[in-house]
């Protein structure tokens, strides 16, 4: 059955074809998606707090060099762009449409350096960004490319540098959207991999990935929305003490 999306791979992860082609590689799902009705729809009306929380602690970071690690539907990016802006913001992905997507998002006098990279194995120098913004990548991740991607994560953002995570917050036991188990059966069964990022300690995976690069992460900020369905978290990253 596999062999139905083969051509969707191209150097993409396997998992990406197989499970989101649908929703992130397919040009007809790409035009469709990215209609503010139907992001906020997918996020339970939560799109904008989510987005305006992530522009607020954006202000706080240093905006010297910043990367959006894969493209969003949505209007996230062209904020990005105007906040950092008069430094360029630069973003990567994968998926060519995607990357697509996002430049024709870009205005007049902005200025957007696109790449194409698996976030896995970034070609970025080693502490060359000043802030990385995650925005609901992680779950959809198996569990070792979360780990990949939280390690090159750790590798190029310099000391004193910003990671910021929007996702789905922890287990959410007591959230009336796990409880009802339609709900919750529909979500894991188009996320499947949300189950396992579910029970994951993104700090603690932090750290254990930067103590490759002497390395470690402390929590700057943090605010649950919906309930503490999702999150969005903001790590400083500095050197390790001996």
């Amino acid at each position: 059955m596999f062999s139905f999306y083969r051509h969707f791979l191209d150097g993409k992860p396997t998992y990406l074809v197989r499970y989101y082609w649908w929703a992130y590689l397919w040009p007809k799902s790409v035009w469709f998606f990215d209609h503010q009705p139907i992001i906020n729809a997918i996020l339970f009306g939560q799109y904008k707090k989510l987005m305006n929380a992530t522009l607020h602690r954006l202000k706080q970071a240093p905006l010297d060099r910043v990367l959006q690690l894969t493209c969003v539907y949505g209007s996230l990016t062209p904020h990005l762009i105007r906040q950092v802006h008069p430094q360029p913001l630069h973003i990567t992905d994968v998926a060519e449409v995607q990357l697509e997507l996002a430049a024709s998002k870009v205005e007049a006098g902005q200025e957007l350096c696109a790449t194409r990279m698996n976030a896995e194995s970034l070609g970025y120098k080693s502490n060359s960004f000043s802030t990385v913004v995650l925005f609901f990548l992680l779950h959809e991740m198996p569990a070792e490319a979360r780990r990949n991607t939280l390690a090159e994560c750790m590798r190029v953002i310099r000391d004193g540098g910003v990671l910021l995570v929007t996702e789905y917050g922890t287990l959410p036991k007591h959230h009336w959207l796990y409880r009802f188990v339609p709900m919750r059966w529909i979500t894991t069964k188009l996320e499947p991999f949300l189950e396992s990022f579910w029970h994951e300690d993104v700090e603690a995976l932090l750290n254990e990935m930067g103590a490759a690069y002497e390395k470690e992460v402390s929590i700057t900020s943090h605010k649950d929305i919906f309930s503490a369905f999702y999150r969005v978290t903001e790590f400083t990253i500095s050197k390790k003490e001996h």
